[in-house]
């Protein structure tokens, strides 16, 4: 079972395999341990470029000196705790109706620290293509979601504290949109017909869920902050 501290060995280990070019699946996978480990002590520690095993080490050993207890004994920590939450988040996230690599990626984002990774560094996060990644932000960034950044030549894709916002915002209007068609479906169709009518009835509705909807997100925005 994937799990444990990193040694010393496992550390110098993953600097030499970095220098090989081998992405964080491979790593984590000939060290027994889940991506998620391997990802987090490179981007800590100087990044792919940067890393190096005894810097690392040694920052992780006055970490743990400083790191006051704060959880009971028996409480599930670690690696293997924060990877059952993200699983569960995923989950989450595709029973309301998001792809799973769309979700994988959403919730990635929302797990790191700054709340911010490139296309690079969440493809090898997850150990999934660059199209993958693509195609998932790309939808992301549509719903209001995550925001687009641009680093140079890379792009960095964010979430922040307005993401929920943005996106019930987006969705609101999305239905707005959708109430008007039905409205103008019904006008065409005729409002003395069982069509019509129903269309027109399920306009109204969407209509006023809608604009309440709008209302209640900008009432409550401050909560963000």
């Amino acid at each position: 079972m994937p799990g444990g501290r990193l040694t010393q060995q496992d550390r110098q280990r993953i600097g030499a395999w970095l220098v090989e070019g081998l992405p964080y699946a491979e790593i984590a996978r000939r060290l027994d341990r889940t991506t998620s480990t391997v990802s987090r002590e490179v981007g800590r520690n100087g990044g792919p470029a940067g890393y190096r095993a005894e810097l690392a080490h040694r920052a992780t050993e006055r970490r743990a000196r400083r790191r006051t207890p704060s959880v009971p004994p028996r409480q599930e920590t670690g690696d293997a705790a924060a990877r059952a939450a993200e699983e569960h988040a995923v989950e989450i996230a595709v029973g309301m109706g998001l792809p799973r690599m769309t979700a994988r990626v959403l919730i990635a984002l929302w797990g790191s620290d700054e709340g911010r990774l490139t296309a690079a560094e969440l493809t090898r996060a997850l150990a999934v293509s660059p199209a993958s990644v693509s195609a998932a932000v790309g939808y992301l960034a549509g719903q209001g979601l995550i925001q687009r950044e641009s680093l140079g030549r890379r792009d960095v894709y964010v979430v922040d504290d307005d993401a929920w916002y943005r996106s019930i915002l987006t969705g609101a209007e999305q239905t707005l949109q959708a109430a008007h068609v039905a409205r103008e479906s019904a006008q065409r169709i005729g409002l003395d017909t069982p069509a019509g009518a129903r269309l027109a009835r399920g306009g109204a509705f969407l209509e006023r869920v809608s604009l309440d909807t709008m209302e209640s997100a900008r009432r409550w925005r401050g909560l963000l902050a």
